[in-house]
């Protein structure tokens, strides 16, 4: 098993790639689009390296795995199945969210909330071959309604991508307070990854340092369970929620939550043109936020 992480430097959010190089088969989890909110433009620069990297090796792409419908940033995941071909996969109860979101943006009859965007949804248990890798499907809900951590296991080590679960030690734990999100069931997501073994490794999807450190992709259980601001030992559920409920309400939206959003629970595809050929996404006005 090998892990190789590219951090998308704009929103620092890491793509990682997952890869059987005996089999030369591999996953690419959280691909990131470059999106310029000023102009409305959209680049790939970023995921085109991840793309180049993956045609290297000579490795088959099997599957594009979202750990949930990001609010920071927009997928890249339709770009990479051109690109390489692959299925998407995400967590099944992402038709939650597609519901919610639905009725914010008011969406017509036409947007699907059955997740038939999707080639695979996955539930809690479920897993994935990849290779002589094993990826099983952890439900972690409470940043959203839809997250999965994905657990990868080999002969060699286990990893867990942990999607927006958990930070870095020294940067916490994820919001809750986006629609859906709840921060008692986070706790117990929280709870359910660090039973793990403590020297499993996690590999984050974002990273936000604290000053004099580096960007780093990866911390373990061990580590959360000694030094996690929000979630360390000794810190209990009541703790936790009076924390992140108190922390949360004080914080801005994401910057980019809109257009990543509607983008993101449709499979990463924009809208429609209109009949002058331009695709438009909406703002609701007095909505999101405080």
């Amino acid at each position: 098993m090998q892990v190789h992480s590219f951090l998308h430097s704009d929103t620092e959010t890491y793509t990682h790639v997952l890869a059987d190089v005996q089999q030369q088969v591999c996953a690419i989890i959280d691909p990131v689009l470059d999106f310029d909110s000023k102009s409305g433009r959209t680049g790939t620069n970023s995921v085109d390296e991840v793309i180049a990297f993956v045609n290297e090796h000579g490795w088959e792409l099997l599957y594009i795995i979202e750990t949930h419908a990001h609010a920071d940033h927009l997928s890249a995941a339709i770009h990479v199945k051109e690109k390489l071909g692959g299925k998407l996969v995400i967590g099944q109860h992402i038709t939650e969210v597609q519901k919610i979101f639905k009725q914010i943006f008011n969406f017509d009859t036409s947007f699907r909330t059955d997740a038939s965007q999707f080639d695979i949804l996955t539930d809690d248990g479920e897993t994935l071959a990849l290779g002589d890798i094993t990826i099983t499907a952890m439900y972690v809900p409470g940043h959203t309604r839809a997250d999965m951590a994905y657990m990868a296991v080999d002969k060699e080590k286990t990893v867990v991508f942990v999607g927006d679960t958990l930070f870095a030690p020294d940067v916490g734990t994820a919001r809750c307070d986006f629609p859906g999100g709840d921060a008692t069931t986070l706790y117990h997501s929280i709870k359910k990854l660090l039973a793990l073994p403590e020297d499993t490794i996690m590999y984050l999807c974002h990273d936000y340092p604290s000053q004099g450190r580096k960007h780093c992709p990866t911390t373990t259980v061990a580590a959360q369970k000694l030094g996690n601001i929000h979630v360390k030992n000794g810190i209990n559920e009541a703790e936790f929620v009076q924390m992140r409920e108190r922390r949360d309400a004080t914080l801005e939206m994401p910057r980019l939550i809109i257009p990543s959003v509607q983008v993101n629970i449709d499979a990463g595809h924009f809208p429609k043109p209109e009949d002058n050929g331009t695709r438009y996404l909406k703002i609701p006005i007095n909505v999101l936020g405080q």
